[in-house]
């Protein structure tokens, strides 16, 4: 997934959780919106390098969106609403190996009270399969990403809906995209939220299918590139 009509520069400010104060490298000051309704915890500090991109439609409030942020090790990609289509991008290009050869993808496919982020089916050889999708950015500092960065009922109630459809026959899958390049495993962070710990080590027990895919990320571009290692 390319980055279209982007510009690079340096942070003052998150604050109202969806804005941001952004000073860019030819000096203009500007207000960019934050697509992220998470902490942000270790993803952003002031005067960290951050690519925002720009969009020509004039009904937008704020034209410019922060997309990436740099630590000085890793770009952060820290605009939740690409996770979704990264992963629909790796599907259909065949960089998930544990979802390939399903002739059709349905997104946001409603079963029992939620609506998961995936439905895939029409396969000749697999069963048919719900894949729920995470955006993982928390990391310990140690070399793991941890997720959820804050208490999520609606995650916790999602891992549940999973288990059921596990129950009932049907593939569940379990994605967290790792959305910085400074980590090699994946954990759920017992500290934050231990309810959807617990019920992440219960859904793997019961058969549901955890997986970690760790993006590649640069000023350009950012991609679904390997899977890494789950740790429970």
């Amino acid at each position: 997934m390319k980055f279209e009509n982007s510009t690079t520069g340096t942070i003052q400010k998150r604050y109202k959780r969806f804005l941001s104060d952004i000073t860019l490298d030819n000096g203009e000051q500007i207000n960019a919106h934050v697509p992220n309704t998470g902490s942000m915890t270790g993803c952003w500090s002031e005067n960290w390098n951050v690519l925002v991109t720009k969009s020509d439609n004039p009904k937008r409030k704020l034209p410019y969106t922060l997309e990436l942020t740099h630590n000085g090790k890793t770009w952060i990609s820290v605009n939740t609403s690409r996770t979704n289509k990264l992963v629909q991008e790796a599907i259909e290009q065949s960089k998930i190996q544990e979802l390939l050869g399903y002739e059709s993808i349905q997104a946001e496919k409603k079963i029992f009270d939620s609506r998961l982020d995936f439905f895939l089916s029409e396969h000749e050889n697999q069963k048919d399969v719900y894949v729920e999708v995470k955006n993982a950015t928390l990391t310990d500092n140690n070399g793991t990403c941890l997720f959820p960065d804050s208490v999520s009922t609606r995650g916790q109630k999602h891992l549940i809906d999973l288990m059921k459809i596990k129950e009932s026959g049907t593939r569940a899958v379990m994605l967290y995209v790792v959305n910085r390049e400074d980590v090699s495993r994946f954990s759920p962070a017992d500290q934050i939220d231990p309810q959807y710990a617990k019920l992440l080590r219960e859904a793997a027990d019961k058969g549901v299918e955890i997986l970690a895919y760790q993006s590649k990320i640069n000023e350009e571009e950012i991609y679904i590139d390997k899977r890494i290692e789950v740790n429970l």
